[in-house]
């Protein structure tokens, strides 16, 4: 197949059309998962043999089928491995892909290359909700469930909930609306949050502990606790893809094509706000990563997001791990905050697509 290049004089030069390849590129973001996930399990303070950890898995597999294999780790590094590292490692993988696909899906139903997973007021909201149990709260958990994971989960879902009756009150589903009420309703529950903090100055550094974005005391329970829901939110973005992709066309030409602009607009907001409230529950506020994964992405396979989305979901997971990774050597025996790791990686990256931007126009 070919096109032709429009506003010559004479005949037209027929040049090859690019041809996108979905099952690579899928294929080499599943590859970067894999291997980010890899060298998180195999790096660290304790370095682990990589034979001795395949095996070792492989052993736990097997033991569930009554079979078992020998050569695997010491006692002590299968602790490191299965207690520790794994479920960091694994709940990085999870917040990363949450995080990125929430991203995507922000920037595609507002049509804004700028938007991100916070956007709605999800990070003021679970911002406040931490403060508000680290300051005031007598017990530290629910039954098997931290008390300020729960807090924060239901902090952001409130916060998004706000800026939604917000807008929809003062001027319907319209995007330009909607970023205005998310504006407002974060600035107002960050200016709540200040107070507590102003109010509670013994308990600001672990609030800000839990600002900055933290995934040192990662647990199995964790997983257990944001599995189901970023499973449901982020399958439910990836059904989106298409619908967006009409979307972008514009609104009156999306309805003519099927499509409800408002009920699309309000599912994906919903879904990606459940995402985005799962990661920060676990994991603190973590920048940056729902706003550079998907500008990666788009730069390799253009701006279809029945393409964006996954890829953002499998890079964002390989990402959070990698920025995980380093945040646990490069100081070590000490560790750098996550949030500070994305913070230095993403800030100057997006500062150069920004730049390059810029310079094309």
């Amino acid at each position: 197949m070919t096109t032709t290049t429009p506003g010559t004089t004479g005949p037209a030069v027929a040049r090859p059309a690019r041809r996108r390849r979905p099952g690579v590129a899928v294929g080499c973001g599943v590859l970067a998962l894999v291997l980010a996930v890899l060298a998180g399990i195999w790096v660290g303070a304790l370095p682990l043999p990589p034979g001795a950890v395949v095996v070792t898995l492989a052993d736990r597999v097997l033991s569930v089928f009554g079979g078992h294999l020998s050569g695997g780790l010491a006692e002590t590094q299968a602790a490191v491995l299965l207690e520790l590292r794994l479920p960091r490692v694994v709940l990085a993988s999870l917040v990363g892909a949450g995080l990125a696909v929430a991203g995507a899906a922000y920037q595609g139903v507002f049509r804004n290359p700028l938007a991100d997973p916070y956007l709605l007021g999800a990070a003021a909201g679970a911002g406040l909700g931490a403060t508000l149990v680290i300051a005031y709260s007598p017990v530290q958990s629910v039954g098997p469930v931290g008390i300020v994971p729960l807090a924060a989960f239901v902090g952001a879902l409130l916060g998004v909930g706000a800026a939604l009756l917000l807008g929809t009150a003062t001027g319907g589903s319209h995007s330009p609306t909607l970023l205005l009420a998310g504006i407002a309703v974060a600035a107002f529950l960050a200016a709540a949050q200040t107070l507590v903090q102003q109010r509670n100055t013994d308990d600001l550094r672990r609030i800000y502990g839990w600002l900055i974005g933290q995934l040192g005391s990662s647990q199995w329970s964790d997983v257990v606790l944001v599995l189901p829901y970023l499973g449901v939110s982020c399958a439910v973005l990836l059904c989106c893809g298409r619908a967006l992709d009409v979307l972008a066309v514009g609104d009156d030409e999306a309805t003519s094509l099927g499509v409800h602009p408002g009920r699309l607009r309000l599912l994906v907001i919903v879904a990606a706000s459940l995402a985005t409230a799962s990661a920060v529950a676990v994991s603190g506020l973590i920048g940056f990563v729902g706003l550079v994964v998907p500008h990666i992405v788009r730069r390799f396979v253009g701006g279809s997001h029945t393409l964006v989305l996954p890829l953002s979901l499998l890079v964002g997971g390989a990402f959070l791990v990698l920025a995980d990774l380093i945040a646990r050597v490069l100081v070590a025996p000490a560790e750098l905050p996550i949030g500070v790791v994305t913070a230095f990686v993403g800030a100057p990256f997006f500062a150069g697509l920004l730049w390059a931007g810029a310079r094309r126009r």
